[in-house]
C-alpha cells in the first residue's frame, strides 16, 4: 500500500515513545524538536533524554511499559530492543493513533523518512521503512546537493516572497516576479556570498515590476 505523505504540525501533541536507547534517542530528538509534548518510558535511558527529563523538555517514567500509558497519546513510537514489548506497544494502541513500531513496518501506521534540513527547506526521503539503507544513502547524496547555502537563500525567498504578496499587483504579475526571482543566479549568488549583488537585484526586479504594473 502506498503512503501519503505530509508535514505535521506537532506543536503541543501528546507523542510517547517507548524506549531509552540510542534508536528511541534520535526519534525523541525529533519529536521535541517539533515542538511536541513527549512523554517516554523506559527502565534505563541514554544520558541525552537524561538530560531533556532533568531540563523538562520531557517527561520521563522510569518503568517498563503498561498498556495504559498510550492512552493520551496522539503518536506512538516503540523504539526497544526487545521485539516482545514493541509488539505489546502495538497492541495496545487504537486505530485513533498513529503507530510507530521500530523494524517492524508491517506494524506501523506511518514511517519516519530520512531528511535533509537546510533552514526552511526540508526534503524526506522514504522507502517505506522497507530499505532504510537505501534512504540514508540518497540522504547523502542529497545533502552534498542541497549545501548549506540553502539554510540563507530559503530565507531570502521567503522575505522577497512576503515582500511581494504585500504588493499592490495582479497575481499575474506577482507570479511573474517570483517566477523571476527562483532563477539560479539568486542562488549563486548566496553561494558565493555576494549577497549585496543579490539583494539589490532583488530590488531592482520588484521596482521595475511595481512601475509597470502600476
Amino acid at each position: 500500500m502506498r503512503l501519503y505523505p505530509m508535514m505535521a504540525k506537532l506543536q503541543g501533541k501528546r507523542c510517547l515513545v517507548v524506549g531509552g536507547g540510542q534508536v528511541a534517542e534520535r526519534k525523541i530528538g525529533s519529536l521535541l524538536a517539533a515542538g511536541a509534548d513527549v512523554a517516554v518510558v523506559s527502565p534505563s535511558c541514554s544520558q541525552a533524554v537524561e538530560e531533556w527529563a532533568g531540563a523538562g523538555s520531557l517527561v520521563l517514567f522510569r518503568r517498563p511499559f503498561s498498556p495504559e500509558d498510550v492512552r493520551e497519546a496522539v503518536i506512538v513510537i516503540a523504539a526497544t530492543n526487545d521485539p516482545a514489548v514493541n509488539l505489546a506497544v502495538y497492541q495496545a494502541c487504537g486505530s485513533h493513533q498513529w503507530v510507530n513500531v521500530v523494524d517492524r513496518p508491517d506494524l506501523c501506521s506511518f514511517t519516519v523518512p530520512s531528511v535533509v534540513e537546510r533552514g526552511d527547506l526540508q526534503i524526506a526521503i522514504s522507502t517505506g521503512g522497507h530499505n532504510p539503507g537505501l534512504a540514508k544513502k540518497l540522504r547523502r547524496q542529497v545533502e552534498t546537493q542541497f549545501g548549506p547555502e540553502y539554510v540563507e537563500y530559503t530565507a531570502f525567498l521567503g522575505a522577497m516572497r512576503s515582500r511581494v504578496l504585500a504588493l499592490s499587483l495582479d497575481e499575474m504579475r506577482k507570479r511573474e516576479l517570483l517566477s523571476e526571482l527562483l532563477d539560479d543566479r539568486f542562488l549563486n549568488w548566496t553561494r558565493t556570498g555576494e549577497r549585496e549583488r543579490r539583494d539589490l537585484e532583488a530590488e531592482k526586479l520588484i521596482e521595475q515590476t511595481r512601475w509597470t504594473g502600476a
